[in-house]
């Protein structure tokens, strides 16, 4: 079984370790997106937050952002399952790892789970469930 891990990150504390000894996975950019955290009603949310996601969902870049990621990593993943691999890692990365690539790796995994019934999902938000 294919267990693919999520973890959305802050570029100030690093891009993630991948532990599972393969040695990769993908990487994706958030910072391009709007970023809701720049205004005071959003500082004190995170990407887990309704408001937030509304103000993301808004934002037509958002939408093009995630089908250009969930394009992509599908590709790996059926090739992935088709060879028996059993591990791939998707990491979201912003500057703060609070609003953007929270809100991001959060739809990306629901909409990989729904395609992928057969994978395991693990989601983790490095900087906020601390």
């Amino acid at each position: 079984m294919l267990k693919i891990h999520i973890v959305s990150f802050s570029y100030k504390n690093g891009i993630p370790v991948d532990g599972s000894g393969h040695g990769g996975g993908f990487v994706f950019d958030c910072r391009g997106l709007p970023n809701p955290g720049r205004l005071d009603f959003y500082k004190n949310l995170t990407g887990k937050d309704k408001e937030v996601a509304a103000y993301l969902d808004n934002e037509i870049v958002t939408h093009r952002f995630l089908l250009a990621v969930t394009e992509a990593v599908s590709v790996s993943i059926d090739s992935f399952i088709e060879r028996g691999f059993d591990y791939l890692s998707i990491n979201f990365g912003c500057t703060g790892g609070q609003h953007r690539s929270v809100y991001c790796a959060i739809k990306v995994t629901e909409t990989l789970r729904q395609k992928y019934p057969m994978a395991q999902f693990k989601l983790e938000h490095r900087e906020i469930d601390i």
